[in-house]
């Protein structure tokens, strides 16, 4: 059994990637090649953003947009404590202090009133300039925007929307990597629309950010690539992975979301009274990048995950210490809140197989080990 099963994508639409791929090696295009124009086109009118800029990676897509809103010594940027470290990497890597904000038990998502305590204490220690809001949409669920932008607009802060595992998402009809001022997510080939390497992008409706992204990915050019106007770095999208990435769009917006979607409602009509299952609010929509279930304990979640390992099931720890306590960030003021929450979801949190392609009798073996694990 796969956690998330590629290779049975992969069969599945064989015929329109090899073609897609073929044509690629054919017209030998291999950077900046007509597929990534048409696929940043393809993403900004699902979205229903005005832009869409490819780059690299989801972590070069964050540091982009940094670079956009001028983030650097100085800046406090706010973090949810539970999440990957490139969400915290990235500012400060900018030379930004991120400020860590705790989560939402049942959603995993940043917590509003964590973030609030979190800007007025900055505000009022005086030794940094809130800035950003990183609001992460965590596990394939939009973060709590409605209330997230009412905070950035009263203390005057951006979003900046950190899609990596949100593309699909939406709220009522609103798709996620369109909440922040500026948007990103990756391509990594575990997420919601994955390719078959590194890719990324960011998402914006401000015309000048677009064109300072543009160039900024490609050395800070100007006119053309050797009419450098500013420092920039590399970070193109390969023509080869645009061109999967066309034929996986495609795919995921005809079937596999609606798909994934059935494997998680499947998941938590059947394990709904034997652990805590993630709670979807109303007028949300996930795309299901993971399904995380909560056990009692540390004890019972690592003893559930060695069972089902014996049996064969894969299952994943997201994530395993917060961002708080990692060694990287020990030396920087990050932590100005309770953060107990994520402590607590670290030790707890187990993610189960998912993906579109699921089959019922799979599931239905993942379901029943769990059953079988916690009666004993």
């Amino acid at each position: 059994m796969q956690f998330r099963d590629l290779q049975k994508q992969y069969q599945t639409l064989k015929p329109e990637i090899d073609q897609a791929i073929s044509q690629v090696l054919t017209a030998g295009t291999f950077i900046s090649g007509q597929q990534v124009t048409e696929l940043e086109a393809q993403l900004a009118a699902y979205t229903g953003a005005k832009h869409c800029i490819t780059c690299a990676n989801g972590t070069d897509a964050l540091t982009l947009a940094l670079m956009v809103l001028q983030i650097g010594p100085g800046d406090a940027v706010f973090v949810p404590d539970f999440t990957f470290f490139a969400s915290g990497e990235t500012p400060a890597y900018e030379g930004a202090v991120p400020i860590f904000v705790d989560v939402e038990e049942e959603t995993f998502n940043m917590s509003p009133n964590s973030l609030e305590q979190a800007i007025r204490k900055v505000k009022k220690e005086g030794k940094l300039i809130p800035k950003v809001i990183i609001a992460v949409d965590l596990f394939g669920q939009p973060a709590n925007y409605p209330e997230i932008r009412k905070i950035a607009d009263q203390y005057g802060l951006l979003i900046l929307e950190d899609g990596a595992q949100g593309f699909g998402g939406r709220i009522g009809e609103q798709k996620a990597c369109s909440f922040g001022d500026i948007s990103t997510t990756s391509f990594f080939p575990a997420k919601p629309l994955g390719c078959y390497g590194d890719g990324g992008a960011i998402f914006t409706d401000h015309e000048d950010w677009a064109s300072l992204l543009r160039s900024y990915r490609v050395h800070g050019k100007g006119t053309d690539k050797y009419d450098n106007v500013r420092i920039g770095v590399n970070s193109r999208l390969d023509t080869l992975q645009a061109a999967v990435l066309q034929v996986k769009l495609k795919a995921f917006q005809e079937y596999e979301l609606e798909a994934v979607n059935r494997v998680a409602e499947r998941y938590a009509h059947k394990l709904k009274d034997l652990v805590r299952i993630p709670r979807v609010p109303q007028n949300f929509y996930s795309s299901w990048a993971q399904y995380s279930i909560l056990l009692e304990n540390e004890e019972k979640r690592n003893g559930l995950q060695a069972h089902l390992k014996e049996q064969g099931i894969p299952s994943m720890i997201y994530y395993p210490k917060p961002m708080s306590q990692q060694t990287a960030f020990q030396d920087m003021d990050c932590v100005k809140v309770d953060l107990s929450v994520t402590k607590n979801l670290c030790r707890r949190v187990l993610a189960l197989p998912l993906h579109p392609y699921m089959e019922e009798a799979e599931q239905d073996r993942v379901i029943a080990e769990i059953q079988r694990f916690l009666k004993g």
